[in-house]
């Protein structure tokens, strides 16, 4: 009797329950449309993980790894790095190359990555960044194949593509293949911002593209191909190992910190627009726990920015701008996410700023691509006004774009 009341109570709450989740989902569409977004991303298979297209290539090669701490696959209990998976399904791998922040992603944004050892494996590490952002030939000679394995964010200034450019265009010259294995790009749902000039083209900026363009990093690879960006008009012999139930409005949150300055979703929604700092006199934030999500610096108003913090030293920011000193600023860690750069705190900044003569850096115009954007802020023009620009640069790189993509 007792089993037959409480059976009859658990299925009366069940029955309950699920009318209630009916009922609140029917009131509330964004219920479903997260429930439904959530679900797209557990069935979502990376590039690193379809094992069953790749590992036919890789049988009897030498391998070269490009990758960091972002190189790992989720598909297992817990996360395991690609190089631990490679070498346990018996691929020869013979050595890995570290782009910016180095292979576990410790190093400050532009501090040199030495070349060593990684401790786990031995395996040999050559540095992509510092005097070597290309592999020589004497790097190479001993490969049959190379995989390019890194999580990017979708923003120009971001040197990861700036590193899959110089190593398609070396395996190009030494006849190598290489794979590349695709990842999400958390900023992937819009292009934006001014497009590069070529005579301002760096290492925060190799190509001619917008600030924020949009693609993944296999997108990205076969845009380089096709667009004939390698030196000579190479072209590499590339593979990309496509993702499975992706889309480019897909919201995916990375289960691992892409460097040190980015490290939560806020973070990296915002850095196209905050990066802009970095060319500036004001603190993007480094030197805190909240990179890229606050800014300030000790010449901007403390009554109109009522916002403070001091920077300090810690990882990925050894010597933060404005160290120790109190800076003036907006914390922006709980800003809507954003579909567009917003231009408008630069802009408020310049111009309350009590050292406009200093506010911008020569980095600024790598950032930018352009001398124009300092230009029209520096002459008052509205953010509004300054987006029109951008107009026919961004409809022209949107049907390019069009061509590589392998995803809706």
């Amino acid at each position: 009797m007792t089993f037959r009341f409480l059976k009859s109570t658990f299925l009366f709450l069940l029955i309950l329950a699920a009318a209630c989740g009916n009922i609140s989902s029917q009131k509330n569409g964004t219920a479903t449309k997260k429930t439904s977004e959530e679900k797209y991303t557990q069935n979502l298979s990376l590039g690193a993980e379809r094992t069953e297209a790749y590992l036919p290539l890789l049988k009897g090669k030498k391998v070269g790894v490009v990758g960091n701490q972002t190189s790992i696959i989720t598909t297992e209990k817990s996360p395991v790095h690609l190089v631990d998976s490679l070498l346990k399904l018996g691929v020869d791998i013979r050595k890995v190359f570290a782009p910016e922040h180095g292979f576990r992603g410790t190093a400050d944004a532009g501090e040199v990555v030495k070349d060593g050892k990684d401790a786990k494996t031995g395996l040999p590490i050559i540095s992509l960044y510092g005097d070597n952002k290309k592999p020589t030939p004497e790097q190479l000679k001993d490969l049959d194949i190379l995989i390019f394995d890194i999580q990017d964010v979708g923003a120009r200034f971001y040197t990861y593509i700036s590193t899959l450019h110089y190593l398609m265009e070396a395996a190009a010259e030494n006849n190598i293949p290489v794979i590349v294995f695709d990842r999400p790009n958390p900023n992937g749902h819009y292009i934006d911002g001014p497009i590069l000039e070529p005579e301002h083209q760096s290492f925060v900026g190799m190509h001619q593209v917008p600030v924020v363009h949009g693609m993944t990093i296999g997108e990205y690879a076969r845009m380089i191909n096709g667009q004939k960006w390698l030196k000579n008009g190479l072209k590499a012999d590339l593979q990309v190992i496509e993702m499975e139930n992706y889309n480019h409005d897909l919201k995916y949150e990375l289960p691992v910190n892409p460097s040190p300055n980015l490290p939560n979703a806020t973070a990296i929604n915002l850095y196209p627009s905050l990066c802009f700092f970095e060319g500036s006199n004001v603190n993007a934030g480094r030197g805190t726990d909240k990179q890229f999500q606050i800014f300030g610096s000790p010449f901007l108003p403390k009554e109109k920015y009522d916002y403070s913090y001091v920077p300090e030293p810690n990882e990925g920011a050894k010597y933060p701008k404005h160290q120790g000193k109190t800076c003036y600023g907006k914390d922006l860690s709980k800003s809507p996410f954003l579909s567009s750069i917003n231009l408008k705190w630069l802009i408020d900044a310049y111009h309350n700023t009590s050292q406009k003569e200093e506010f911008f850096n020569s980095f600024f115009t790598k950032l930018a691509g352009t001398t124009k954007l300092q230009e029209q802020i520096e002459s008052g023009m509205t953010a509004e006004e300054i987006r029109m620009t951008w107009k026919s640069g961004l409809e022209e790189f949107a049907k390019v774009r069009e061509k590589y993509l392998f995803y809706e």
